[in-house]
């Protein structure tokens, strides 16, 4: 294949040590992935190398540039993403990462990443149910925690109910030592964590102590009506068929409720059916209740997931699951 040579000017006013990175490291990750080599004088861009791998380097750093013109704080794992999306016939990733979610405490822009993730956040604004289903990593969770922390700063909740089920201590979680808190505390740090990442942590706490966050076990949602609330329940693929019935007639006026899993992680003993897998069937053709599906293609967390994913979805096809 012959080789080519493009030359592209940066716009005066556009951040360069933003869009390059440190040292260069993000053009350096460009030229390594797409097997171009990258000279930069200044704002002028000098791409060289195989014509394909040329012109996919090119809208990358374009649009790249674009983002970074309008604000967005760019780091190295958007590089690779949207290196992933370019070569995977993607969208124009400005459409899909400036479609800001939230931006956390510490300025850190919550956004889409890949094609699903965006009509997913789109979902959420839109219907009052979403369901969002898939392998770990596609950001189910951190992007549903995100609008809710935004419709909470907006005053369009008044509280965010975060709930996921206590399967190893089968809801019961007597027989554990320590306080209520202490016993439910190691299941629900995954949504701690997620929470302090986009809010200052003193703020959240006294957002927490006060109740306007509720972190807890799903079965503390029974007998409540809850009102003016998003509520998102994390883990789903592990509740049974009674409690995600009960869970979703929890929901009272004004509320939103996010439901996340992956129906092929299903922790529950045999003879229990995941209502997670149960609720697709049931309300899928219900109006005002959105599912949207993930795949590998979706993982946002180190490459090696996705193929790890993959590998893993080749395995079970092949040999059935376990």
């Amino acid at each position: 294949m012959s080789v080519t040579k493009r030359e592209l000017l940066i716009e005066p006013d556009e951040d360069l040590k933003a869009l390059y990175g440190e040292f260069d490291k993000n053009l350096r990750y460009i030229e390594d992935t797409s097997g171009v080599d990258i000279r930069a004088r200044g704002n002028k861009l000098s791409i060289e190398g195989e014509e394909p791998a040329v012109l996919t380097a090119e809208r990358v750093i374009k649009d790249l540039a674009g983002l970074v013109g309008s604000g967005y704080a760019l780091r190295l794992e958007d590089v690779k993403l949207a290196m992933r999306a370019h070569e995977a016939g993607g969208a124009d990733i400005r459409d899909i990462f400036s479609d800001t979610v939230l931006i956390g405490h510490n300025k850190k822009h919550i956004s889409p990443k890949t094609e699903n993730q965006r009509a997913y956040v789109e979902a959420i604004r839109t219907h009052d149910i979403v369901f969002g289903i898939g392998p770990a990593g596609t950001g189910k969770t951190y992007l549903a925690m995100a609008a809710a922390v935004a419709a909470l700063m907006k005053k369009e909740v008044n509280r965010i109910i975060l709930a996921r089920p206590a399967v190893e201590a089968g809801e019961r979680l007597g027989f554990l030592p320590g306080d209520l808190y202490e016993k439910v505390h190691p299941y629900l740090r995954p949504l701690y964590d997620a929470l302090y990442d986009m809010m200052d942590p003193e703020k959240a706490a006294r957002l927490v102590e006060r109740g306007t966050i509720e972190v807890a076990p799903l079965a503390f949602m029974r007998g409540r009506t809850l009102n003016d609330s998003f509520i998102i329940l994390d883990e789903a693929q592990n509740t049974t068929s009674e409690q995600m019935k009960m869970f979703l007639t929890r929901m009272g006026f004004g509320s939103k409720a996010v439901i996340t899993g992956d129906i092929t992680q299903v922790d529950l003993p045999a003879e229990k059916g995941s209502g997670l897998i149960e609720v697709m069937k049931i309300l899928y053709a219900v109006n005002g209740i959105s599912f949207v599906e993930f795949s590998e293609k979706d993982v946002v967390r180190h490459r090696l997931v996705q193929q790890i994913v993959k590998a893993y979805q080749k395995y079970e096809e092949k040999n059935g699951r376990p």
